[in-house]
């Protein structure tokens, strides 16, 4: 029996009014935690490496076999881990983990008015299957909140109400847990929905590594070198379909679509080849990295973002990447030398 494919989305009649609002907000904070006159992202500012990578596709679930992952073939790519916060911090501290990943030679239409022709996509993850958050309304109200640290509880609940806001601080919480597992073998998650072809769903970068406990939680990127010195690191592209909209909803990011309800299928298998990130070409790589824009809405138009927190990223990304004067989008991969 084939996916379902009577999912929907819900979008206000203010909706876009309010997103533009959210977005000139995250500009001006961008521009508030620009050091030394250097802007940086608004969000997962601090990378804790960048490496070379490739994506063999090996769908072959006839469901699964959609848009880029219809037959088997490979892409180079350049990926980024991160961490989530708005300024640089100490890798022990509680934190977001984010993984991105640009791939190069993808063919297709994409989604951003202006780069619709451009070869590149992008997936963007992080380290939960759900968020916190509903919305991006909640989102935006927790941003606001965490601008206080010592009163961010009480500015939380009084914007979402006591027992709202009390459930996200406590979610929230077990959510940024310090990382106990290397990046090597955490999985990554894209929390929230896209499409995939006709259907909708989630996908999730499932590692190879056996899970194993990190020995320096506050320097996760040594780590991960370490590794890439010595063995691959790979992961599986997996997909999980849209069943029904309480079990595996569009709108409410909050609630995590378990594998019980719909299984991971394999769609590819993405390979950190060995290499050393500490060498000149390594640092070469990591700083052209960083100069990238990385965004969910720059993709295929069979992969589109969908849902409420999506559709707010489509006009917070635009902001943050022309403040910090990000490269064009690349038609190509670079040597680096």
């Amino acid at each position: 029996m084939p996916p379902a494919t009577d999912w929907k989305e819900v979008i206000a009649d203010d909706e876009a009014t309010r997103f533009e609002r959210y977005a000139v907000m995250f500009g001006e904070m961008q521009r508030r935690h620009a050091k030394s006159g250097k802007i940086a992202r608004a969000l997962h500012a601090k990378a804790n490496i960048a490496a070379e990578a490739e994506l063999d596709v090996v769908a072959d679930i006839a469901d699964a076999k959609v848009g880029m992952f219809a037959e088997p073939r490979k892409y180079r790519a350049l990926v980024r881990f991160s961490n989530g916060s708005a300024v640089p911090q100490s890798d022990h501290k509680p934190d977001v983990r984010g993984f991105a990943v640009k791939l190069f030679g993808v063919r297709g239409k994409k989604l951003i008015p202006g780069l619709e022709n451009e070869t590149t996509q992008d997936f963007l993850a992080i380290r939960t299957p759900s968020v916190p958050m509903r919305n991006a309304d909640e989102f935006v109200a927790l941003v606001r909140a965490a601008q206080s640290q010592v009163l961010a509880p009480f500015k939380l609940i009084a914007g979402l109400g006591f027992g709202r806001g009390l459930g996200l601080l406590r979610r929230l919480l077990a959510g940024l847990k310090m990382p106990t597992a290397p990046l090597a073998a955490t999985a990554y998650y894209s929390a929230l929905p896209i499409t995939y072809g006709p259907y909708a769903a989630h996908f999730a970068f499932v590692p190879h590594d056996p899970a194993s406990v990190t020995k320096h939680a506050n320097d996760l990127g040594s780590e991960l070198a370490m590794r890439l010195r010595e063995r691959p690191v790979i992961y599986d592209l997996c997909i999980q379909f849209y069943v029904d909209e309480a079990r595996t909803p569009i709108e409410d990011a909050s609630v995590e679509w378990k594998a019980d309800v719909s299984p991971f299928i394999k769609v590819a298998q993405l390979t950190l080849p060995v290499q050393d990130p500490a060498s000149a070409r390594g640092r070469r790589i990591g700083e052209y990295v960083e100069q990238l824009s990385f965004d969910p809405w720059h993709a295929r138009d069979d992969l589109r973002p969908l849902g409420n927190i999506m559709r707010a990223r489509n006009y917070a990304y635009r902001v943050s990447t022309q403040g910090r004067a990000a490269v064009p989008e690349p038609t190509e991969l670079p040597s680096f030398g």
